[in-house]
């Protein structure tokens, strides 16, 4: 009889030195896998995005993510994107944040602001122009997006002042949405009914 308790209590005291050894283990490994998930969760867009200057063969223009070239759509209103579905948003979109965008060198902080956007996310402006990115602009200096006018207006790449680059440096125009290529010259207009 002593034997079986002597048994039964070294038994017990194993399972519970395993059940111990276990929770341990669950509670270190948990507790690094919740750290590498709150890591992981933190999608780019929730870190800052800082609006920048480059100089091509456009002349210096302001730059999002990853020095992607931003444009102005001249069909927009003062703060007012109209390019926001569908094909429009697709081929050029938004140029996205969660948080208030940062300047860099060139870029009057003063002139960065954002608008209300679908999905929570806001974009960004630069003088009341809501700003995007050309999606076959796939690296950085690419400006194919400079002078088209796809979808009834022209996209024009942001000076550092704010106003439209109007012109196309030594090669020729984006095509358009119907496929068309155009040339522009420093007169084209950049007003958009508001300036």
């Amino acid at each position: 009889m002593t034997q079986t308790r002597t048994i039964r209590t070294r038994a017990g005291a194993a399972v519970a030195a395993v059940g111990v050894a276990a929770l341990v283990a669950a509670c270190g490994s948990s507790g690094h896998s919740q750290g590498a998930a709150s890591a992981s969760a933190t999608p780019a867009s929730d870190h800052t995005l800082q609006i920048s200057v480059v100089s091509g063969h456009d002349g210096r223009y302001l730059t999002g993510t990853g020095g992607r070239a931003v444009y102005l759509w001249v069909a927009d209103g003062r703060d007012l994107s109209r390019c926001t579905t569908g094909g429009c948003a697709s081929l050029w979109p938004a140029v996205l944040t969660k948080s208030r965008p940062s300047a860099g060198s060139g870029v009057k902080t003063s002139d960065l602001g954002t608008i209300a956007h679908r999905g929570g996310e806001r974009q960004v402006t630069y003088d009341g122009h809501p700003l995007y990115y050309f999606a076959q602009d796939t690296t950085r200096g690419m400006t194919e997006g400079q002078g088209s006018n796809s979808f009834g207006a022209k996209w024009w790449l942001v000076s550092p002042s704010g106003s439209a680059i109007t012109h196309r440096g030594s090669s020729s125009a984006a095509s358009g949405a119907g496929g068309t290529s155009t040339t522009t010259s420093s007169s084209g207009s950049a007003s958009g009914g508001w300036g």
